[in-house]
């Protein structure tokens, strides 16, 4: 049977070995990835790592290269750096756009299904003189069957649009019999 990795809690190593060892670890599985996301997905990757001793920053692929990106990256116009990036008002503004849209449909939903169950009882005759109706319900009541009504119209217009073109002409010889539609078996 394998062995599960262990839960690793990410913080600052103190001892100063063992954070050099993971730090070689993890820089060479960085670079690994980085390559791999290149070749994988045929795009640009580079990656720059200062480490804390302040010597040469450690570069993917190579620093001609990581340079050459770099600079194509500084030469795009600003919009294209940030396209997708913005701050913590924005993204709650935008989130709470969605869920109000949601609770919106949701409402629309429920009055719908509403105003569908309220039709149903007044068809079933449960509600005689429409007793117990706010002015509301009665107005969406209402607006629903004229929009059932329109919709069946329409439904109705594309069949009878729709209709089976006539059957051909038989003939015989020189007798036409008409349409077979015409004549009894």
């Amino acid at each position: 049977m394998g062995r599960l990795p262990k839960k690793v809690t990410l913080g600052y190593v103190r001892h100063d070995s063992t954070r050099r060892s993971r730090y070689k670890q993890r820089l060479k599985g960085l670079m690994k990835k980085a390559g791999d996301l290149a070749t994988l997905c045929d795009v640009d990757t580079c990656v720059v790592v200062y480490g804390e001793d302040g010597a040469a920053p450690e570069v993917f692929p190579s620093s001609d290269k990581a340079v050459g990106i770099l600079n194509g990256f500084k030469s795009m116009p600003e919009l294209g750096h940030c396209k997708k990036t913005m701050d913590q008002e924005g993204l709650l503004t935008e989130r709470i756009a969605k869920l109000q849209e949601q609770v919106d449909k949701s409402r629309r939903e429920c009055q719908d299904r509403e105003t569908r169950y309220l039709l149903q009882q007044i068809m079933d005759g449960n509600l005689p003189g429409h007793v117990g109706l706010s002015v509301e319900q009665l107005a969406r009541v209402g607006y629903k069957v004229e929009e059932m009504i329109k919709t069946m119209g329409e439904r109705m217009g594309k069949t009878h649009s729709q209709a089976p073109p006539p059957a051909p002409c038989v003939t015989t010889g020189s007798i036409d019999m008409g349409s077979p539609a015409l004549h009894q078996a």
